[in-house]
């Protein structure tokens, strides 16, 4: 049993209905702030458990559940005297991989029989007379939610309750801190799960045994006296004192904090504590009878190390889960497969799962590539190294007023050798990209390469930028010919040695010994170049890639 599909509409940023399809393993959501990552899996775990924020959905209604312009719609409409309907809530989630006579039929959205679970926050039909009056009285302070109730229906049209809903979820974030003291809640899951009663009755019995020692110590018997004697003046006064609180019945259970190699919870590391949260999360009674798993951000303050073991237990823990992360690290994504990953841009979606098999594998086995700054960003000009990302960079900011291309959200790569492989990938996203590449003295070999995007088969947003003409030259290190076709000698021949001499800081006599410098410190030089305020000239292909 697995979620097939969400609809959503009218919740937070989904205002027309968004349908999401998932997988029955794994699924990752990728795309920038506010691209409705989080509010997806807040809505099916909403619907599987109705729950907000580890709290009963009818308790915590809110006007900023719905969508900001359907009510600014609905408050225009009141204002002008022309009142809409108020707006509703609906989100449906399908499920798949099992026959649930109860749930099927054409009661949803799509109005086509399937096996679904549909909530909705609407008007209360019991409260329509006072919503009228509302109206008419023309005082509109926000969204009347006084007169809104939830309601669960399945695709049956059968009114239902959470409890009665086969398909569980449990919704992990790492990051939250709308626990008392971060940990607590953690503490409770491992006894409540994991301890038997006389256990449990074992510690109840040990936390009234610490009240009755620290009654008893002199310390608090001195300040008692003195309590008394402040609040006790009169024979009928009654008397005060200072205790530990045992009134609760889980009293012992509230007490708990968390300790992690004999330091408390809350003074470990950021990274620490969302690695323990989530394994402790992830060992939860509910998280075992979870049908789905929603993960969100695990990455949150975690090196690569801590996080390739986070993904290692992911993967351990829930072989026959189906999982939904929202991510914005590439690390994540390359590791559990970019064939897995769902991209959220402008309310649509984009799928990566017909990439090359070779290229998934890459991405997998060399997780460390930037494949979500590729994703993520508007345009992406794609550079071999760090001398070829400083020059590039230096050039933009020259055309552009001194404005940084991630300024205009184009974003600047090192991809080493990698071109191809987030080709791939961008031309599945449709995304304009510019590759910057040295010719290296064979250009008929760099047309080959790059045969799919040029000549007749160039695409309108892919273009690759070298030079076409090849300098040689006759100077020898060694054995080998010095290669006057890569970025540094292109360099020198666009500009002369006295302008490279001044903004190296040499006094270098001939072009070939600068050429030498360059070529033996190319970031040092390539970030002289970008911190130059000397008027360079820059070659015509670096032009051509920032057009």
């Amino acid at each position: 049993m697995y979620i097939n599909r969400v609809r959503i509409q009218n919740f937070k940023c989904f205002k027309e209905p968004f349908t999401l399809n998932l997988e029955q393993g794994l699924n990752i959501l990728v795309g920038d702030n506010e691209a409705g990552k989080s509010t997806i899996l807040e809505s099916i775990h909403l619907v599987l458990t109705g729950l907000s924020n580890g709290k009963y959905l009818k308790n915590e209604l809110s006007e900023y559940l719905f969508n900001n312009a359907a009510v600014a719609e609905y408050r225009e409409s009141l204002a002008a005297n022309k009142p809409l309907p108020p707006p509703e809530i609906t989100i449906e989630v399908f499920i798949g991989g099992d026959d649930l006579p109860m749930f099927e039929g054409d009661g949803n959205g799509d109005e086509k029989k399937e096996c679904g679970i549909c909530l909705k926050i609407s008007l209360d039909d019991r409260y329509k007379d006072e919503y009228a009056e509302y109206v008419k009285a023309g005082v509109f302070t926000g969204l009347p939610i006084e007169y809104y109730d939830v309601n669960w229906t399945t695709s049956a049209r059968e009114s239902i309750t959470p409890r009665k809903i086969p398909i569980k979820s449990a919704l992990i974030d790492s990051s939250s801190n709308r626990y008392t003291n971060g940990s607590d809640i953690y503490i409770t899951h491992i006894i409540k799960n994991h301890l038997d009663e006389k256990q449990r009755h074992g510690l109840s019995q040990a936390h009234r045994r610490l009240n009755s020692l620290f009654m008893d110590d002199e310390s608090v018997t001195k300040v008692n006296a003195v309590i008394k004697d402040i609040s006790k003046k009169k024979e009928k006064d009654k008397e005060v004192k200072l205790s530990i609180d045992l009134s609760p019945r889980n009293a012992w259970e509230n007490s708990m904090v968390t300790y992690v190699q004999d330091v408390p919870f809350h003074f470990i590391g950021k990274g620490e504590q969302a690695l323990v949260k989530t394994k402790l999360a992830l060992e939860h009674k509910k998280a075992k009878e979870a049908s789905i798993i929603l993960l969100e951000e695990p990455e949150n303050h975690l090196s690569h190390s801590k996080l390739n073991q986070l993904i290692k237990d992911i993967q351990e823990k829930c072989l026959e889960k189906q999982i939904l992360i929202s991510t914005h690290s590439s690390f994540v994504a390359n590791k559990l497969g970019l064939d897995k990953l769902i991209f959220l841009h402008n309310l649509s979606i984009l799928r990566l799962s017909e990439l090359p098999d070779s290229t998934r594998e890459f991405f997998e086995k060399i997780p460390g590539y930037d494949t979500l700054r590729l994703i993520l960003c508007k345009k992406a000009i794609l550079v071999e190294g760090d001398s070829d990302e400083l020059v590039v960079q230096k050039a933009y900011m020259k055309k552009n007023g001194g404005r940084l291309p991630i300024e205009d959200e184009i974003d600047v790569i090192s991809v080493g050798t990698s071109f191809l492989r987030f080709l791939q990938i961008g031309e599945r996203l449709n995304k304009p990209i510019v590759v910057v590449t040295d010719n290296d003295g064979d250009v008929a070999a760099l047309e080959k390469k790059y045969a799919d995007y040029v000549g007749d088969k160039k695409k309108d947003k892919i273009k690759i930028c070298f030079d076409a003409v090849v300098d040689e030259g006759e100077l020898m290190e060694g054995k080998t010919p010095y290669n006057y076709n890569t970025l540094e000698p292109k360099l020198l021949k666009a500009n002369n040695r006295e302008i490279l001499n001044k903004v190296f800081g040499q006094k270098k006599k001939t072009d070939d010994e600068l050429r030498l410098y360059m070529k033996g410190n190319k970031t040092d030089c390539a970030l002289k170049v970008f911190k130059s305020d000397e008027e360079i000239v820059y070659p015509q292909y670096i032009l051509d890639a920032i057009i």
